[in-house]
C-alpha cells in the first residue's frame, strides 16, 4: 500500500525568507544563532575536555579501569550544568546586576532559543569534537581566548563584530 502526502503549496515572499533567516542568524536579541556561537564551541571543546578528564579521575578512583559506558553520561551532564549556569550567570549581567556599562556591552538579553537550546548545544556540539579529537583542545583553548580578549578589552559590546560586518 502506497500512502502518498499532500503537502499544499505555501507563497513565501522574499521578505518571509529574510525574516526567517533572521530568526536563525542574526542579533543576539532576535535571533537563535549569532556571532558568539562560534565562542560557545570552542568553549564546548575546553570545557568539555575539562569535565571529561574530572569525571575520568573520579570514576577511576571509584569503579576502577572499566567506566567508559558510564562517564559519557555524567560528562554529558556536566558540560550542560557549565552551560545553564554561565547562562544564568549572563542573563543577570544582560539584566543590569553588575551596572550600565556591562549591561552595554552585553547589548540587551538574548532571544530565549538562542540562551536555552543554541548555546549549550553548541558547549555539547564542543564536548563531542574533544571527546573525537582530542588534540584540538589547546588550538580551541587559544582561539577562545584570543577571542574573547579581543571582544572584553577591543570591542565596544559585544555585537560589534556583528553590527560591523552587518550580519
Amino acid at each position: 500500500m502506497v500512502a502518498i502526502l499532500f503537502l499544499p503549496a505555501i507563497p513565501v515572499t522574499i521578505g518571509q525568507m529574510y525574516s526567517l533567516l533572521h530568526i536563525l542568524w542574526g542579533m543576539k536579541t532576535q535571533a537563535i544563532f549569532d556571532v558568539w556561537t562560534i565562542e560557545h564551541v570552542l568553549s564546548g571543546v575546553s570545557v568539555g575536555h575539562a569535565v571529561r578528564k574530572r569525571n575520568h579521575r573520579a570514576f577511576c578512583k571509584i569503579l576502577g579501569a572499566d567506566h567508559q559506558h558510564h562517564s559519557w553520561y555524567f560528562s554529558l551532564t556536566g558540560v550542560l550544568f557549565v552551560a545553564y549556569a554561565w547562562e544564568t550567570v549572563e542573563h543577570y549581567l544582560e539584566a543590569g546586576l553588575m551596572g550600565p556599562a556591562v549591561t552595554y556591552w552585553f547589548q540587551g538579553v538574548e532571544f530565549w532559543p538562542n540562551r536555552l537550546i543554541a548555546d549549550p548545544l553548541m558547549l555539547v556540539i564542543g564536548y563531542a569534537i574533544d571527546k573525537r579529537w582530542p588534540s584540538l583542545v589547546l588550538p580551541a583553548r587559544f582561539v577562545s581566548l584570543a577571542w574573547l580578549c579581543v571582544h572584553i578589552f577591543v570591542f565596544p559590546h559585544s555585537m560589534y563584530l556583528q553590527t560591523f560586518f552587518g550580519i
